[in-house]
């Protein structure tokens, strides 16, 4: 199996290289590190990396929890934050945006890869998952159609029925009284 390809989110050099290194020892591949929400948006759609590892005050306009609202729907690329932050709005703000962990700084290399390798896993269960609801819904529409079409086909066969049995009856004439005058 191939190594998961990573994609590094953190607006601070020195910290951006000390996880990309981490990463890389860990068996993983960072193709790449930005420092902005803008610059994440734009390389995950054009590395679409197997994860995104976030942090939450970036650089310029957009910050973290932004940007991984626009890589989740835009990409369904699982998001790991890692921040600093630990104040309940900042957690009420990222846990809308459905990510799979959210490690505090600092943070041990172990902490990271099993988090990374649970969001993964899951991340994972959750497309197979996806792709079974995704054919049951196409089997039970198949399914459905092909009993409506049974069904007016059979409508069909029994109008024609209908009609090639009133064709071929014998005409019946109105029945006449004699009237007999006494």
């Amino acid at each position: 199996m191939s190594k998961a390809r990573i994609l590094v989110v953190e607006d601070e050099k020195i910290t951006a290289r000390n996880i990309k290194n981490k990463l890389v020892k860990l068996g993983y591949d960072v193709p790449v590190t930005v420092s902005s929400g803008e610059e994440a948006i734009q390389k995950a759609g054009e590395t679409r990396p197997d994860l995104v590892l976030m942090d939450i005050q970036l650089k310029r306009d957009m910050n973290g929890i932004q940007a991984a609202e626009q890589i989740r729907t835009r990409f369904n690329i699982p998001i790991i934050y890692l921040t600093a932050y630990t104040d309940e709005d900042t957690l009420e703000q990222a846990k809308v945006t459905e990510p799979y962990s959210y490690i505090i700084k600092p943070f041990q290399a172990k902490e990271l890869q099993t988090n990374i390798e649970i969001a993964l896993y899951k991340h994972k269960m959750e497309k197979k998952l996806h792709e079974s609801e995704k054919r049951y819904r196409m089997l039970f529409t198949g399914v459905h159609n092909l009993l409506e079409a049974e069904e007016e086909e059979t409508i069909m066969e029994n109008k024609i029925f209908l009609l090639v049995e009133e064709e071929n009856r014998p005409s019946q004439k109105p029945f006449r009284k004699n009237s007999v005058s006494r």
